[in-house]
């Protein structure tokens, strides 16, 4: 955090410099007359978004469904950097890769059926988040993958196989190891379209391609099983087959797919939070119900999107230190 904070005070002097070189003298003390102009575009599903309760207040009424939170990541980094960059953050919650691309798509709010009612379900369609990018952004963040993976319909399973067993084994794993490889593929392959269409849009664009944190500890000893702030039924069998099978070959993917386009680069999340998972003292990622019992289904906490926040931070500075 202070290294970031660092970048930040050397970069907010150099343009303040540069500013001052075609405006008058300012006093010690007095507000720069003008402050660098770049613009950055965060898209991404409810990783980037926030969405739960625990990483925020939605913020935006009247509400779309996306469910953006006040204390996700571009809203907190908006927040750091104050006038040096413009946000326009259109991060939706449940959002695929097509949803970024090119398809628009029907947010879902807080309505989970047999879960959560919400009384605004349904909402109108929102654009594809692409349409965001201009042809003069400057930065593009794009934090996806997830929901085209299923990861969401591949927890609901485990889980239902975890309730119906008795805690041992890899019911889940049984079932479906064998689609991983093709979504997997299907990650990759759309990964690669979704760069290209946000490169078209804005050739001169840094696209900096999120990953996801560490979720499962590397130790599910420390998981308890029907523990509902942590992964309830899901077995220890199958809590490291959806670490080391599914979920780390997921940023895989998306590294991957940042490395092979010239105009990306991929911000890794994971390592800054192996410690940090749902099973984890100080957890920066809630179980299926987060501390004080309100639907979670997995996803960041503040202090994960803290975390993301310095990390994406820093990305977005190297992109456009002169």
């Amino acid at each position: 955090m202070a290294r970031l904070r660092k970048h930040l005070t050397l970069l907010s002097s150099t343009v303040a410099l540069a500013a001052g070189a075609l405006a008058p003298v300012q006093l010690a003390g007095a507000t720069p007359a003008a402050a660098a102009s770049y613009s950055w575009v965060a898209l991404g599903d409810s990783y980037t978004a926030g969405v739960i309760p625990a990483a925020g207040d939605v913020f935006e009424y009247p509400r779309d469904g996306c469910e953006r939170t006040d204390r996700s990541y571009p809203q907190v980094i908006d927040r750091d950097f104050g006038s040096l960059i413009d946000l326009t953050n259109v991060s939706c919650g449940a959002a695929t890769i097509k949803d970024v691309t090119d398809q628009a798509q029907e947010p879902i709010g807080r309505h989970i059926p047999g879960v959560s009612e919400d009384p605004d379900y349904p909402f109108f369609p929102v654009p594809p988040q692409s349409e965001a990018v201009k042809s003069d952004t400057d930065v593009i963040t794009v934090g996806v993958g997830g929901n085209t993976l299923g990861f969401d319909q591949i927890l609901t399973k485990c889980l239902q196989l975890g309730l119906e067993g008795d805690g041992a084994g890899t019911p889940c794993k049984d079932e479906l190891a064998a689609t991983i490889p093709g979504r997997l593929a299907t990650v990759t392959k759309q990964y690669g379209q979704m760069l290209a269409k946000l490169h078209e849009r804005a050739a001169d664009a840094k696209i900096l391609a999120v990953g996801y944190p560490t979720i499962i500890p590397a130790d599910t000893s420390k998981c308890t099983r029907n523990n509902p702030q942590q992964f309830l039924s899901i077995t220890p069998g199958d809590l490291d087959w959806l670490r080391s099978d599914v979920l780390e070959p997921l940023n895989t993917a998306i590294e991957k797919s940042a490395d092979a386009h010239a105009a990306s680069s991929f911000v890794n999340l994971y390592d800054s939070s192996r410690n940090h998972s749902v099973c984890d003292t100080g957890k920066w990622v809630e179980g299926i119900l987060d501390s004080n019992n309100r639907p979670a289904l997995v996803h960041p906490n503040a202090q994960g999107h803290r975390n993301a926040a310095d990390h994406v931070a820093s990305a977005i500075l190297n992109a456009i230190a002169p």
